[in-house]
């Protein structure tokens, strides 16, 4: 129950959650599996629950591609449908949620409709230059991993996904994880998770 006096979607369940963010390519669901596996998360990448839809061939699926492949940010709506659909079939109660909220539209409605706050935000800070050649790099054959709408996609991090960040970070949310070519550099405490 949060201090509203509104119980959240798992009946009011103590629920930890860790949103973690980072432009694209930055290295968080690699870094989210090794949290799973020595911390017992689940893990929920809303870019793979969102591609799921799509390859499901449903007519939410085909506009969801159709604005991935714009570059854009998928509507709040959709995506927190799906966030809870999952967070309720996994039964546990600790959560990494990877590569959402994207924008302030999409941490209102999270916390509207799961009510639920985040434990902190986990943002991987890493260079526009350095997300290209990861991206690139990474041939995982997905339509989004091209020069052009990567470009795009960082400028809708920048201008979206920044701006979330820095409001958790005014309320002292924020752990960052610097990003670079040779090394990844994690600064979080333990017992935050």
């Amino acid at each position: 129950v949060r201090q509203d006096g509104t119980v959240n979607i798992l009946g009011g369940k103590k629920v930890a959650v860790v949103f973690v963010l980072g432009g694209p390519g930055s290295g968080k669901g690699t870094q989210c599996s090794n949290i799973v596996e020595h911390f017992g998360f689940t893990h929920l990448s809303a870019g793979e629950l969102l591609r799921s839809e799509i390859k499901s061939g449903s007519e939410n699926g085909t506009m969801i591609d159709s604005i991935i492949k714009e570059g854009k940010i998928v509507p709040s709506e959709i995506t927190v449908k799906l966030l809870q659909e999952a967070m309720i079939k996994s039964e546990n109660d600790k959560f990494l949620i990877d590569g959402f909220p994207r924008n302030q539209e999409n941490r209102l409605s999270f916390e509207n409709v799961i009510k639920i706050s985040p434990e902190f935000v986990l943002f991987f800070d890493c260079s526009e230059e350095e997300l290209v050649r990861r991206l690139l790099g990474r041939n995982q054959g997905r339509a989004d991993d091209n020069i052009e709408t990567i470009r795009k996609r960082f400028r809708v991090f920048e201008e979206s996904s920044l701006p979330v960040v820095q409001y958790y970070d005014s309320k002292g949310k924020v752990k960052k994880a610097h990003i670079t070519r040779k090394r990844f550099s994690i600064f979080v405490q333990s017992s935050y998770i």
